[in-house]
C-alpha cells in the first residue's frame, strides 16, 4: 500500500443499498474516530447506496438518533454509486453480499475489483459476512449496526494509521 499524506489523502466509500442507514452511519463513525486521532486531513471519506431511492436525504431518523446518542453526527446526503467511483476511491466497503455484487457489477472491465471488500472483513467479532439491515426493523437493530460498525471501523482504521507520513 502506498503511503498516505496530506497532499494524497486515502479515498475511501463505504456503500449500502439506499445510502441511509448502513453507509452514513459508517461515514460517521470513521470520520469522528479520524477526527479524533487528528488524521482528518490524510482522509477523504464518503457513502453511496447502490439504489437511487433516497439521493439528497439525510441519514435514517432511527441511524440519526442512534448516532447521536453516542456523540457521533451524520452528515451526509444520500448519492448513488457511479462508474467513476471504482475509479475515483481507493477502497470500497460493501456493507453486505447483494451490494458487494452490485458494485462488482459496474466493473465491467475488471478493473477495480481489488479495491472493493466487506465492510466485515474489519470486524473483529464478526459472525456474519453481512452488516444487516435494519431500515425495517426497530431501534435494537439500528444499535447492533452501531456497534458493528463502531468495531469495523475501529480496526479499519488502525490497519492505515501504519501508512501514514508527514
Amino acid at each position: 500500500m502506498k503511503p498516505i499524506t496530506k497532499k494524497d489523502p486515502f479515498k475511501l466509500v463505504f456503500v449500502c443499498l439506499g445510502n441511509i442507514c448502513r453507509s452514513p452511519t459508517a461515514e460517521g463513525i470513521f470520520l469522528h474516530k479520524v477526527k479524533e486521532k487528528g488524521l482528518d486531513n490524510y482522509f477523504y471519506i464518503d457513502s453511496a447506496g447502490t439504489a437511487a431511492y433516497h439521493v439528497g436525504e439525510s441519514a435514517n431518523s432511527k441511524s440519526q438518533a442512534t448516532a447521536n446518542k453516542r456523540g457521533i453526527h451524520l452528515p451526509s446526503k444520500a448519492r448513488k454509486f457511479e462508474y467513476a467511483d471504482l475509479e475515483e476511491f481507493d477502497l470500497i466497503l460493501a456493507m453486505d453480499s447483494e451490494n458487494y455484487k452490485n458494485i462488482l457489477d459496474l466493473d465491467t472491465k475488471d478493473k477495480y475489483g481489488h479495491k472493493v471488500k466487506m465492510m466485515r472483513e474489519f470486524d473483529p467479532k464478526a459472525d456474519m459476512k453481512d452488516v444487516p439491515d435494519p431500515y425495517y426493523g426497530g431501534i435494537d437493530g439500528f444499535e447492533n449496526v452501531f456497534d458493528v460498525l463502531e468495531r469495523s471501523t475501529e480496526d479499519l482504521l488502525n490497519e492505515f494509521i501504519v501508512y501514514i507520513e508527514d
